[in-house]
C-alpha cells in the first residue's frame, strides 16, 4: 500500500499537467486561461496579472530544472508580494519543493493553509486538500480521508482520479474492500483520468475482485501485446 501511496503523490501534479499542459499551468492558476469561473480580465488588473504569471512560470522552470533552493526563494517572494491565486500557486510550489526535500511536515502545513484560504480559487483549494491528505496519509485516520475527499471523488470533478484513489485506499485501510474495489474500478474505466493512474487502479480493482476491463480485446490491443504474449502470460 505504501508503494501505491508514493505513486499517488507523484501523479497528482502530473494529472494537473496532463489536463491543462505546462504552458497553461501558470495562466490557469492565475485565472487567465478561462478555467471554470475564474476568468477575469480588465485594464487595471492586466499588468499585475501578467507579471505574476511570468514570475510563476519562472518559478516552475527553476523547479523543473532541479534548482529547488532558487525556486523556493522565488516562490516565497512571489507569495509575499501577491494575493489570491498567485499567492496560492507560489505556496503550492513551496510545498511541492518541501515534499521533494522530505520536509513533509512543512509541506502538510502549507497545503493545509492553502486549503483553508477562502480567497484561493476552489480548484487550487481542492488540489491543496488532496495533497495534504496524500502527504500525511500514513498518519491520518482513514475515516478523515474519506470524509474530506469523498465530495471530490466523483466522475466529472477535475480531481476525480487523485481524490478517488486516496478515498479507495482509505476504504481499503478500513477493511471496506468492496467499496475500495468499486471505486478503483470506476477510476480505471474513466477515460478522463491519466493512464498511469488508471493502470494502477485497474490493478488494485483486480486484487479486490473487481473486473475493471470492459473490453478485453480492446485493452490487449492498447497494450500492444501479441497473441503469443497473451497466451504465455496465462
Amino acid at each position: 500500500m505504501r508503494e501505491i501511496d508514493d505513486a499517488v503523490r507523484e501523479d497528482q501534479y502530473r494529472e494537473f499537467g496532463e489536463k491543462f499542459g505546462k504552458p497553461l499551468i501558470a495562466a490557469v492558476v492565475l485565472g487567465l486561461a478561462g478555467f471554470g469561473g475564474y476568468l477575469y480580465w480588465d485594464g487595471q488588473q492586466e499588468a499585475a496579472m501578467e507579471a505574476d504569471s511570468e514570475a510563476l512560470t519562472a518559478v516552475l522552470d527553476q523547479a523543473e530544472a532541479g534548482n529547488f533552493d532558487s525556486a523556493n526563494s522565488s516562490a516565497a517572494t512571489l507569495g509575499g508580494e501577491s494575493e489570491g491565486a498567485a499567492k496560492s500557486a507560489a505556496m503550492l510550489t513551496q510545498a511541492g519543493i518541501a515534499m521533494d526535500q522530505e520536509r513533509v511536515s512543512d509541506a502538510v502545513a502549507l497545503y493545509a493553509q492553502i486549503a483553508a484560504d477562502e480567497s484561493t480559487p476552489p480548484v487550487l483549494r481542492d488540489l491543496a486538500l488532496i495533497r495534504e491528505m496524500g502527504a500525511s496519509f500514513d498518519t491520518r485516520d482513514p475515516a478523515e480521508v474519506v470524509a474530506k475527499l469523498t465530495p471530490l471523488a466523483v466522475p466529472g470533478n477535475p480531481w476525480f482520479g487523485s481524490a478517488g484513489e486516496l478515498v479507495a485506499m482509505a476504504h481499503a485501510e478500513q477493511g471496506n474492500s468492496e467499496q475500495a474495489g468499486t471505486l478503483f474500478g470506476e477510476i480505471a474505466r474513466n477515460e478522463d483520468v491519466p493512464e498511469t493512474l488508471r493502470a494502477r487502479a485497474r490493478q488494485m480493482a483486480g486484487l479486490m475482485g473487481v473486473d475493471a476491463i470492459e473490453d478485453a480485446d480492446e485493452f490487449m490491443a492498447e497494450q500492444e501485446l501479441p497473441d503469443g504474449g497473451a497466451a504465455s502470460a496465462q
